[in-house]
């Protein structure tokens, strides 16, 4: 139970320290760009238009709303954290990992492979529960923060969040993004598992000194790398759960009322903006070059 709190604690202030970084994230997101791009140059010399990166727009934000209207939505978050994480230990108590076989460096391949394929299923067991009972608190933070782009106070808090989502759109109103986030959510640890598992198995060298150091990196740098691949899954999650809700943000300019999230992803792949939000540095503006002197 003290390990469970902890890690409670742990997750709720690596949210909270998040925050504005999500926030700003998701502003961006949805299409909202209010600070007009800059003339920069690239690593080759040439001058490119930036869109404000991270730290400028977390700026504006403090300039329209004061530094607490960085943590706009923290508070269904966090819910929405705690929840996940006590569904997490919930579901790992009800199946213990002692009862899981883990992959030893004395298995042969196809049962090292069978024990991976266990271990992931476990993973997306608990993950899946997780983000179905995390997923309605995740709809109201999302909703919180776009208010930021209409000024809107229709989402002013948690309780009345619910009241409103319930009376306007029902049960489902709740879960709204949810498939493409456990879409996203398998996709990655399978993808990620299977990856480190093939590449610690056949690519790395038992007679390298450093052999198990690497191994223990694999999956990390897996992480990276498939999170990447699996980043529009969480794009088209994120704008599902805010679109047509009656919010600026969720409405034309912005976006058009999607049918559903394959809509919503056939409409972004379009417009080829399906890793939009996935940088919040270097932003490179989408419009042609021409527009603007070149040297």
């Amino acid at each position: 139970e003290g390990a469970e709190g902890l890690f409670v604690l742990l997750g709720a202030g690596l949210a909270a320290a998040s925050h504005p970084l999500l926030y700003v994230k998701l502003l961006v997101q949805v299409g909202h760009e209010p600070l007009p791009p800059t003339i920069g140059r690239n690593v080759l010399g040439r001058k490119v238009l930036y869109l404000p990166g991270f730290f400028t727009y977390a700026r504006h934000i403090v300039e329209v709303d004061g530094k607490r209207g960085l943590f706009r939505g923290l508070t269904p978050r966090l819910i929405s954290s705690t929840l996940s994480t006590i569904t997490r230990g919930s579901v790992k108590k009800a199946f213990p990992l002692e009862d899981m076989e883990h992959v030893s460096n004395k298995d042969d391949v196809k049962t090292s492979l069978r024990k991976v394929v266990r271990e992931t299923s476990h993973e997306m067991m608990m993950q899946c529960v997780s983000r179905l009972v995390s997923h309605p608190l995740h709809v109201i933070s999302m909703r919180c923060m776009v208010q930021f782009v209409g000024r809107e106070v229709k989402y002013s808090g948690v309780f009345s969040a619910i009241g409103r989502i319930f009376k306007e759109e029902g049960i489902l109103g709740f879960f709204v993004g949810l498939v493409p986030h456990i879409l996203g959510d398998v996709i990655f640890l399978w993808c990620c598992n299977l990856l480190a598992h093939f590449i610690n198995t056949y690519a790395v060298d038992d007679n390298f000194s450093q052999a198990s150091v690497i191994r223990s990196y694999t999956k990390f740098v897996m992480g990276i790398a498939v999170s990447m691949l699996t980043y529009p899954f969480l794009l088209v999650g994120d704008l599902m759960a805010v679109n047509n809700c009656g919010l600026r943000a969720g409405l034309p300019p912005y976006a058009p009322a999607f049918a559903s999230w394959i809509h919503c992803w056939r409409y972004l792949s379009a417009q080829g903006q399906l890793f939009r939000g996935s940088s919040l540095l270097f932003r490179r503006a989408p419009i042609p070059a021409a527009s603007f002197p070149i040297d």
